[in-house]
């Protein structure tokens, strides 16, 4: 049947069978967007700035501010991004809404984890793990607060 239920009427063309991948693209794309624009902005901002400065990234507490507590920022808002843009009805199914929210930033952490392996040290492994943790975390928070409104 149609959507108004008249044969006349066609359906949306968003409630089709591939709607829900749609769904699921349309954040990831917002959720890529997002990701790279905010490392761009820490990349040019923060390190280009603050990087050369003589406690610079050499102690822990300079790598955690500079590097790691920006990158949970950039995550976070990335995740926040792509969860409001999971449209409904598909957002109220929790593994989908999970997987548009999430995807993003576990396949960067991934892509960053491969290309970089040979250069990686035990602290900016555990460090990456524990940014993306939290990122993920306040940007799935950020989304459950806002859908409570």
């Amino acid at each position: 049947m149609t959507r108004y239920g008249h044969p006349a009427v066609p359906a949306r063309r968003d409630e089709g069978p591939g709607a829900g991948f749609l769904a699921l693209t349309k954040s990831w794309a917002a959720g890529i967007v997002v990701l790279l624009f905010t490392e761009y902005l820490q990349v040019t901002l923060v390190y280009d700035t603050f990087g050369a400065a003589p406690a610079g990234l050499g102690s822990f507490g300079g790598r955690l501010l500079l590097i790691h507590l920006p990158n949970a920022l950039c995550v976070a808002l990335s995740v926040w991004a792509a969860a409001r843009l999971h449209r409904p009805p598909f957002r109220y199914v929790t593994v989908r809404h999970l997987t548009a929210a999430l995807a993003v930033p576990v396949a960067a952490q991934v892509l960053d984890i491969v290309v970089q392996w040979q250069n990686l040290a035990a602290e900016g492994l555990l460090m990456s793990h524990a940014v993306l943790a939290l990122g993920c975390v306040a940007g799935w928070s950020a989304d459950r607060l806002q859908e409570g409104d």
